[in-house]
């Protein structure tokens, strides 16, 4: 009795991880597939957006190291009280 349940318990476990492995298979098949389906864009518009990306994060730090300079000048006017 306890010999068959040890060996249902076993063929299940074993069932369980051939689950798994299919189920890893699969997903890794979907994904080529959904892979395949993308429309890459080309190397102008790449380069195209890389050079909108670099100026954004260009300005965004200029921008962002003025204020931080206007602040300072602001809070070290204010604690000086000089005109």
């Amino acid at each position: 009795m306890a010999k068959d349940k040890e060996l249902a318990a076993e063929k299940s476990s074993k069932k369980d991880s051939s689950k798994k492995q299919g189920k890893i298979a699969k997903w890794f098949k979907d994904l080529k597939q959904e892979l395949k389906k993308v429309v890459w864009p080309d190397r102008k518009t790449v380069t195209n957006n890389s050079i909108v990306v670099f100026a954004a994060m260009i300005g965004f730090a200029v921008f962002t190291f003025l204020l931080d300079e206007g602040f300072l000048w602001l809070f070290q006017f204010a604690i000086s009280g000089k005109s």
